[in-house]
């Protein structure tokens, strides 16, 4: 059993949708620093995709931080650096960029992006 929730949802790209849900894991508490990921063998069988992609998805881990991956241990979940306040919001930028093209689209305010954002927020746990 994998160690976070996924919902694989057509039209979407599928290594996307994996990243989002074990970085969502990641920022909900459900992976920890230390623990272990599941290898990219079983992470191919579980969630039924290309092992090509589940080692892009274990590669793109590695490289954003979020993994460690040693020969002996395999790949676990890094410690995040803090880093400064404004370093960390600046990781956000084209993540924010993003949401906003996708809120002009919609036709929705920013008071209704807003109130998106703090429902989110709340569900992850954040005050």
């Amino acid at each position: 059993m994998l160690p976070f929730s996924i919902e694989l949802k057509p039209g979407l790209p599928v290594a996307e949708q994996i990243l989002f849900a074990v970085k969502k894991a990641v920022v909900a508490g459900q992976l920890r620093p230390g623990d272990k990921f599941p290898s990219v063998r079983i992470l191919s069988q579980e969630l039924r995709v290309n092992p090509n992609t589940a080692h892009k998805v274990v590669a793109a881990l590695v490289a954003e931080g979020v993994l460690i991956t040693t020969p002996a241990v395999g790949s676990i979940v890094a410690t995040r650096e803090a880093g400064g306040r404004r370093e960390r919001a600046e990781l956000l930028g084209s993540d924010l960029e993003h949401v906003v093209v996708e809120a002009k689209k919609l036709g929705l305010t920013l008071e209704e992006v807003q109130a998106g954002l703090a429902a989110h927020w709340k569900k992850l746990g954040g005050k």
